[in-house]
């Protein structure tokens, strides 16, 4: 699965996910070639070409990047499960945006918090600021969506 009828590919992590699954719907509805990244590769339609997140081994992530013009980043996790916390999403959307910026994808859009700061009390809210800095310096054009509710 590669582009359709627009010719071109985008990558939305998380397209069976609360926010990705819209984005993926409301780009499959345009014509775009869609593929994603998840934990659960057996829950992606199949109009979607799917990949599994290697942040342990982000190069055997490339592979989801190739060709691709648009990623939509609606990776994070809004509260910390057992050990994963926070700073371990900042860490792992670090590696996604290395590896869409190496790959050659020309755009980004990420999805962030209202009033992101590093001087935050909240640990959320620092973690998305950390991320849209790197964003901002990873040479990909982008745009960062900072909804107040999600």
């Amino acid at each position: 699965m590669g582009s359709t009828e627009t010719g071109h590919t985008d990558l939305v992590t998380g397209a069976t996910g609360y926010s990705g699954s819209y984005v993926a719907r409301l780009l499959a509805e345009r014509g775009r070639g869609i593929r994603t990244l998840t934990r659960h590769t057996e829950d992606v339609p199949g109009d979607i070409r799917a990949f599994r997140y290697r942040f342990d081994e982000p190069a055997r992530m490339a592979d989801a990047f190739d060709g691709v013009d648009t990623f939509y980043n609606t990776y994070w996790v809004r509260f910390g499960r057992g050990s994963f916390t926070h700073t371990d999403a900042v860490t792992n959307s670090l590696a996604l945006i290395e590896t869409a910026a190496r790959a050659g994808v020309r755009r980004m859009v990420h999805v962030s918090i209202m009033a992101p700061s590093t001087d935050s009390p909240y640990s959320y809210h620092r973690g998305k600021a950390l991320v849209e800095e790197a964003l901002q310096s990873s040479g990909m054009e982008y745009a960062i969506v900072r909804p107040s509710v999600l």
